[in-house]
């Protein structure tokens, strides 16, 4: 009999931790690497700015779509061989990514890529759900998220540079391999929350204005964050600063962002999520607004810094906040599709009006949406300890 490597660690282990955020980032990861993604194509490619955002979003909203077939999956597959498939699948679409240099091929593909990496990622954040104390588990997927994303911002642009845009192709494929070869060690959920989940139909979410006024909070937070921080290198380029540059200040606000998801993973819920959400919703969006004076070097890399490190900190609240809202893991993967929204239309709006308005008024645009997301977060975290 073969020994069922899964019971190797056990589901509360700091090990279990890491290897559900990897399985949880395999299929997005091209959303860690922030800007450079976009600017690899900018650069790699040669296509415009606006360009370049049509191919990030059609990803990321690919992403959504498949999180959202995720949703209605999660209690229906094995999960473990479910995502073996899409991992696999993964890997055939971003080695075809490499040979394709029309963008409009470009926009195709990577929304049927961004498709099954959403899919994937519903399925990681449903077991994440399911575990004994998410909050701290989607602290640490924050974690994961910045120590690898801040290795691909620093390579990523060098490998551009020196092999052409196909080199973050090359980036998305090992991450995928490395996630195939721990998958086999991931601990399964083995929760008495699933017994009943065979029983519910296929295609019911259980909805209620709360969990409704979540998903928004999370949705604008998200949209907010990533329509800036896709544009971070552009933005660096036009105060004056080159590639090389730029690349060494993401990457070390990202590596000390990492802090954020590292805080949530020791408090967990102590002091609720309540005081938590608006402390992280609040920083993000003054020092959002901050962007506006990056003409300064030291602005832009401290305005960079806080906002990441408020993001990792927020989002893992933000997730087991819609967690709360069911038993399955299914709202958490509905969450994901709502986060994969945001995540591809900040982006795209921000494409919209690039060449027309510039920075400024996306940097508006997002410091606005940060205080509605704080505001319905604050409230719906008080009414769901209050019930």
């Amino acid at each position: 009999m073969v020994q069922d490597k899964s019971l190797t660690f056990d589901q509360s282990s700091i090990i279990a931790a890491i290897f559900y955020s990897i399985l949880a980032t395999a299929g997005l990861f091209y959303v860690n690497l922030g800007g450079a993604f976009l600017s690899a194509f900018v650069d790699g490619l040669g296509v415009e700015r606006d360009v370049a955002g049509f191919i990030v979003s059609a990803n990321k909203y690919g992403a959504a779509f498949g999180a959202l077939i995720a949703t209605f999956l999660v209690k229906r597959l094995d999960w473990r061989k479910t995502v073996k498939l899409l991992f696999l699948c993964l890997i055939v679409f971003d080695l075809i990514s490499t040979q394709i240099s029309n963008p409009q091929t470009l926009i195709l593909l990577r929304f049927i890529h961004g498709s099954i990496g959403g899919l994937s990622v519903g399925f990681g954040l449903s077991i994440i759900a399911r575990t004994y104390n998410p909050d701290k588990i989607f602290g640490m997927l924050l974690v994961v998220q910045y120590s690898f994303g801040s290795l691909g911002i620093f390579a990523v642009p060098r490998l551009v540079d020196a092999y052409g845009y196909g080199a973050v192709f090359g980036t998305l494929i090992s991450f995928t391999l490395m996630t195939l070869i721990i998958l086999p060690y991931i601990p399964n959920v083995k929760s008495p929350l699933d017994k009943n989940s065979t029983n519910n139909n296929l295609f019911k979410i259980p909805l209620n204005s709360m969990l409704i006024l979540a998903l928004c909070a999370l949705f604008l937070f998200q949209a907010s964050n990533m329509g800036v921080a896709d544009y971070a290198f552009e933005l660096g380029k036009d105060i004056g600063l080159e590639n090389s540059n730029i690349s060494n200040i993401l990457t070390i606000a990202n590596l000390i962002s990492i802090s954020g998801g590292l805080l949530v993973y020791v408090l967990g819920t102590k002091y609720g999520r309540t005081i938590p959400l608006i402390i992280g919703i609040s920083t993000a969006s003054i020092f959002t607004f901050l962007l506006h004076y990056s003409e300064n070097v030291s602005i832009y890399f401290l305005a960079n810094t806080i906002t990441g490190i408020a993001w990792g900190f927020t989002i893992p609240y933000l997730l087991g906040l819609c967690a709360t809202f069911d038993l399955h893991g299914q709202m958490a993967a509905l969450a994901g599709f709502i986060s994969k929204m945001g995540l591809a239309s900040g982006p795209l709006v921000g494409s919209l009006f690039i060449m027309t308005k510039g920075f400024s008024f996306i940097i508006n645009i997002a410091t606005i949406s940060l205080l509605i997301a704080m505001i319905l977060s604050a409230f719906v975290s008080s009414k769901q300890v209050d019930n």
